[in-house]
């Protein structure tokens, strides 16, 4: 019996935070507060506490810090020894300790979480109780009660240890109410901070990798988030020079071979660094790569596939992407994609276009069918309808993707081998190596175990072997009132389950949801079924998800889950399958 591959992590990340656009608080954060907490002050605060020398992480070596060290003990055991000066010191502390929880949650819930306008009621009326009895200080000054919360944290271990305790019990509070895609952002954006200060990205891929046993393999996610709208004009592109690192870390003697990147793929891209970003040529329904950064990386520098994050404000079947997913198609590379609710996405305003889907229809009051209307307005609601998974179907089922090229330039047209609307595309992409980031979300995963009376969600037990019935035969009209009933309200696992099992190529894997062990239970239910226990990939999401636990942590607990034999097909197996044709 053969010795089993290594273990292939599918989805991780290692950019720096010079990768990311500097005001990627925007939405979440008022003008100016976005601006002043820009990308670039978090990164000079974690660059300074970690590696400046003269941080106060490097305090300890000085030989003040030993006096400081001997003065604070003497002063302890100095109270100590004395009951009735304990006793005082004590109280005061109690005092402070008290007062410095109310500031700091009053802060909380005023500045950093938007919570929900009963939940902003509720603590004012605890507030106003409390001072009306006496009970609670509330100084106007601001700088009062930034001293209180500074002097607990500084000098009443007590008081910190609970004040840290409850911030991480808080947090998971927090994440249960109406705006908690707030608190999502705000572990993200101190994690960039956290793990992002570095100067290149091989420092951050030695801490991946030195948590995992040797040999072990590495799918590398770049992100190009250049067009989002979180830059300044005239900011400086470094998508380039993040592609030019991950080549360099591929080429590396010691763990090269441990290193599989993609290519970002964003239709909005023309160029990099003054190089023509996609050129091809088709003839007879095959796409040849002309001298372009694809081909370059691809064919050249042999990168392993490609990545998309169409919540920056792109659906997946844009016109520009077509020929790059059928050249992917046909030479067996494969395309991740992100398919979760985040807080990672597009920043500007909505656009026209937005307004009703391209592909998807519905009848108007008159009776005359016209695209779906998307009516969400906040950024963070209306960037899902570019995630929503059911937009892959327009990529796999040919009479979708024939609306799709139906609406674009001849040349494309000619690759599809189009000729017209009623009759089938000599080409299609229904072949597409696609695997789907994150699995929907562990959100997604919840409801459908909630939705129990759901007639659609149920087809994933009562036809375990194609999953939910997505078209009807014949003329793609007939299909458009079920589709539009599933974008609704079908939850992202049962869609994305369902595809898996229709599609030979099509995969999901559990990055950022492993960290969540109430999804566990579903995952060993979904590797029971024949298909998908082929088609689940094991990811982590890196470091992305260390706000939740440590790498190490997570594949302990995962391992610990699932048999030897599932976990190999995840983790051993089904990756192989994926990144190699």
């Amino acid at each position: 019996m053969s010795a089993p591959g290594p273990v292939i992590n599918c989805h991780t990340h290692i950019f720096i935070g010079d990768n990311v656009p500097p005001y990627i608080a925007k939405t979440f954060l008022p003008d100016p507060l976005y601006r002043l907490f820009s990308v670039k002050f978090i990164l000079q605060i974690c660059r300074f506490w970690f590696i400046h020398p003269k941080s106060p992480r490097q305090w300890k070596y000085l030989p003040v810090y030993k006096y400081t060290q001997l003065a604070v003990y003497n002063y302890r055991m100095f109270v100590r020894r004395r009951p009735v000066l304990k006793f005082l010191v004590r109280a005061f502390n109690v005092l402070v300790t008290y007062h410095a929880l109310l500031y700091f949650f009053y802060w909380i819930s005023t500045f950093f979480i938007k919570t929900d306008r009963d939940t902003t009621s509720m603590l004012s009326g605890v507030a106003g109780w409390l001072k009306e009895h006496k009970l609670f200080y509330f100084p106007e000054q601001w700088w009062i009660r930034l001293a209180a919360v500074a002097f607990t944290l500084v000098f009443i271990a007590t008081g910190r240890k609970i004040i840290f305790y409850l911030w991480k019990r808080l947090w998971k509070f927090l994440s249960m109410l109406p705006d908690k895609q707030t608190l999502r952002f705000m572990a993200r954006y101190l994690h960039i901070g956290r793990f992002a200060y570095y100067r290149n990205q091989g420092r951050i891929f030695i801490k991946l990798k030195n948590q995992y046993e040797p040999g072990t393999g590495f799918v590398i996610l770049p992100m190009d988030m250049h067009f989002m709208g979180a830059s300044p004009k005239n900011a400086p592109d470094t998508y380039g020079s993040q592609m030019e690192e991950l080549y360099k870390l591929k080429q590396n003697r010691k763990y090269g071979e441990q290193v599989f990147p993609f290519v970002f793929a964003d239709p909005r891209r023309m160029q990099v660094d003054g190089k023509t970003f996609l050129s091809w040529t088709a003839q007879n329904g095959t796409v040849s790569l002309g001298d372009c950064f694809i081909k370059e990386y691809i064919e050249e520098k042999e990168f392993n596939g490609f990545k998309i994050y169409p919540a920056l404000g792109y659906y997946p079947f844009d016109e520009k992407l077509l020929p790059l997913w059928k050249y992917a198609a046909d030479n067996d590379l494969p395309i991740l994609t992100h398919c979760i609710r985040g807080t990672i996405f597009y920043r500007g305003s909505k656009k026209k276009d937005w307004d009703r889907h391209p592909v998807f229809r519905e009848k108007n009051e008159r009776g005359e069918w016209e695209g779906l209307l998307l009516p969400e307005m906040k950024n963070k609601n209306f960037i899902n309808n570019f995630t929503h998974p059911l937009n892959y179907l327009c990529l796999l089922e040919e009479r979708l993707l024939r609306i799709v090229v139906g609406d674009a330039s001849p040349e494309v047209q000619q690759l599809f081998g189009y000729r017209g609307p009623e009759q089938e595309m000599e080409h299609n992409l229904s072949h597409l190596k696609l695997c789907f980031g994150h699995y929907g979300g562990d959100d997604e995963w919840a409801k459908f175990f909630e939705k129990d009376r759901d007639g659609y969600t149920s087809q994933m037990f009562t036809q375990p072997e194609t999953g939910l019935n997505f078209t009807k035969p014949g003329d793609i009209k007939l299909s458009h009132n079920t589709l539009v009933q599933m974008w609704h309200s079908v939850d992202w696992y049962s869609l994305t389950s369902s595809m898996m099992l229709q599609y030979d190529r099509v995969y999901a894997d559990i990055s950022y949801i492993i960290h969540n062990e109430d999804t566990y239970p579903l995952l060993k239910k979904s590797l029971q079924n024949i298909k998908l226990r082929k088609r689940i990939l094991f990811g982590t999401d890196f470091y992305v998800v260390r706000n939740h636990k440590s790498e190490k942590q997570i594949v302990a607990t995962i391992q610990a889950a699932l048999s030897p034999v599932e976990f190999n097909a995840i983790a051993r197996e089904n990756p192989m399958a994926f990144l190699f044709r």
